[in-house]
């Protein structure tokens, strides 16, 4: 279970960072776009996955 929290950790991570160089840059809104989806997607499934108990 750990190795998928950290798995997630780095993803939005990485995601921010994305969203943030494509805000700083205009030409590259749409990877801030991208990155925010991207961003938003891994958090739901982290904490879906995270809630779903093995028996």
């Amino acid at each position: 279970m750990r190795n998928l929290w950290t798995v997630v950790v780095i993803l939005l991570v990485l995601w921010a960072i994305l969203s943030v160089i494509g805000f700083v840059f205009k030409g590259l809104l749409w990877l801030a776009i991208i990155g925010i989806i991207l961003f938003l997607g891994t958090l739901i499934v982290g904490a879906i996955k995270g809630r779903v108990k093995k028996p």
